[in-house]
Formats: C-alpha cells, sequence, structure tokens
C-alpha cells in the first residue's frame, strides 16, 4: 500500500512548477476524505452481527481496489524515464535534500501521537467511546483543507516557509494537549491539529520534488527522501506507546513528541539557507 502513494505524487509533480504546491496537495488530499470515511464505515461492519471481521476486511478490500484501479490507469508520467543507476547517491550530498530530509525525519518522531492516541486519550478524560470513536475522522476533515489551502499558500509565500510554519503550529498543539480536558476543547484540537498536520503532509512531499536540478529525477528524490523519513514514523509511535506505558498518561509523550515536531520545523526553515534566495527568501 506504501508503494502507491509515491508513484502518484511524483507524476504530478512532474506537471507542475509555480503551481506544483497546489496540484501535489489537492492529489494528497484525497486520503484525508478516506480518513473521513474509513474509521466511520469500519465502525458500522465491525459492530454489525451480521458481518464477519472477514468479511469487513473483504468489503473495505474490494472498495479499494475499485476506487484506486481506474486511479493507476490513470497516472502517467509526464517525461520518459530516467536512464541510469536506480538510486541516485549523490542527493545525499545536496545540502538542501539533507536539510529536508532531517527536518521531517524529526517531524515524524512526533506527528503521529494524535493520530493514534487522540481517542485513547478523549476517553481517559471523560468522553464516550462512540464520540471518540468519530474523533479522527473529524481529524480528517480538517486535514483535507491542510493539505489544500497551505499548499496553495506555499506557491505564494514559500514551500518550506508553509512547511515550517505547518510543523511549529503542530509541535505547539501538540504540547497543549496537556491541558485539554473537555470533550469540546478536545473537538477542537482535532480540527485544529488536522488542519496544522495535513499541510506537514503535502509540504514533505512539495519541498521534496523542489529540490531536483531534472524533473525526471523527482520521484526518486521523493523515494529516497521518503524511505529515509519512513524509519522515524516507524519508530515513533511505538516510542510513545512506551512513554504513555511508562507513565499511565499522556503529559510526558506530549512534551516528547510536540518538541521534535517544533524542532522539525525550525529546521526546515534553516534549511532554506542551502537556496538560491537565502533565510529569508520566498523559498
Amino acid at each position: 500500500m506504501g508503494m502507491t502513494m509515491a508513484p502518484a505524487m511524483a507524476a504530478t509533480g512532474q506537471y507542475f512548477n509555480k503551481k506544483r504546491g497546489a496540484a501535489m496537495g489537492v492529489a494528497v488530499a484525497g486520503s484525508s476524505l478516506g480518513g473521513i470515511v474509513w474509521p466511520i464505515a469500519l465502525g458500522k461492519m465491525l459492530n454489525n452481527p451480521n458481518l464477519s471481521f472477514g468479511w469487513t476486511i473483504r468489503i473495505a478490500g474490494f472498495i479499494m481496489l475499485s476506487l484506486i484501479g481506474p486511479a493507476c490507469a490513470a497516472i502517467k508520467a509526464r517525461l520518459p524515464h530516467r536512464l541510469g543507476t536506480f538510486f541516485l547517491p549523490e542527493a545525499f550530498k545536496n545540502l538542501q535534500f539533507l536539510g529536508i530530509v532531517w527536518s521531517v525525519f524529526l517531524m515524524m518522531l512526533g506527528l503521529f501521537l494524535p493520530f493514534f492516541y487522540l481517542p485513547t486519550f478523549a476517553v481517559s478524560q471523560g468522553m464516550s467511546t462512540e464520540l471518540a470513536s468519530y474523533i479522527i475522522a473529524i481529524l480528517n476533515a480538517a486535514s483535507f483543507f491542510g493539505r489544500v489551502i497551505p499548499g496553495v499558500l506555499g506557491d505564494k509565500l514559500g514551500r518550506y516557509n508553509a512547511l515550517g510554519a505547518a510543523a511549529i503550529c503542530s509541535g505547539i498543539l501538540i504540547i497543549c494537549m496537556q491541558a485539554l480536558s473537555s470533550n469540546a476543547s478536545i473537538i477542537v484540537f482535532s480540527g485544529l491539529y488536522g488542519f496544522f498536520s495535513g499541510a506537514i503532509v503535502s509540504g514533505m512531499s512539495v519541498t521534496l520534488a523542489q529540490v531536483p536540478k531534472d524533473p525526471k529525477e523527482i520521484g526518486t528524490y521523493m523515494g529516497m527522501g521518503m524511505a529515509t523519513v519512513s524509519i522515524a514514523a516507524l519508530i515513533g509511535p511505538p516510542i510513545e506507546g512506551a512513554f504513555v506505558s511508562h507513565y499511565h498518561g499522556f503529559n510526558q509523550v506530549a512534551t516528547f513528541s510536540g518538541v521534535f515536531v517544533i524542532a522539525g520545523g525550525v529546521f526546515s526553515l534553516l534549511t532554506k539557507k542551502t537556496t538560491e534566495k537565502g533565510l529569508f527568501g520566498k523559498v
């Protein structure tokens, strides 16, 4: 499943330059719609006594197949395939590439705390399990706008600027999780975090796509970059789970995750120094 996203984003990036942020934001925003539908649909099916777990998963698979089949048929690269080696090791000598990969790596270490643990946190604060089951759907609904609007703004104000601002705001929100206590505050948090974290998801792809000079290399740069930051996405949630188990609460893990996301945002802004427009440019 992970192999389906990068080719779609790489192909989209080849068709746009000035409006690449908006185009790739729209492309990746589709996953937010799925994030709204699937938690609700799966919850209904899994609690239906007439459906087994097996048939719930089969139905999900059939729906995915019917949606992703036409999408795969429509994806087409604008440029001829790049010839030569499969990898481009010289990318790891590019300071701009290293800067954005490292900054997103830091973000990924803490970004997924609300995605994995917000419903559990909400229940611990007194929210009903039924309402808590909709929290992730609310988060993903806001994420749709977060993936599109910052992409448009990034084309005008700078894509690194948009990514850095989104990460700093996301990190601050994660730290503020410790102060949430009512249903209303958790729901508002879910919407705000969905918006800003969505901007990170789309901004990561856009900033990686603008590093290579040759558009044919966009896919390779994105693939190598995402492969590297995926390590952080892999180890981040288990580390956060260890925090929750050890401290029997969310205060410490919220601080841990929020600081890493903020650090990634600051580092992405500092990475602008490696570009032609410099630290204060609209990059």
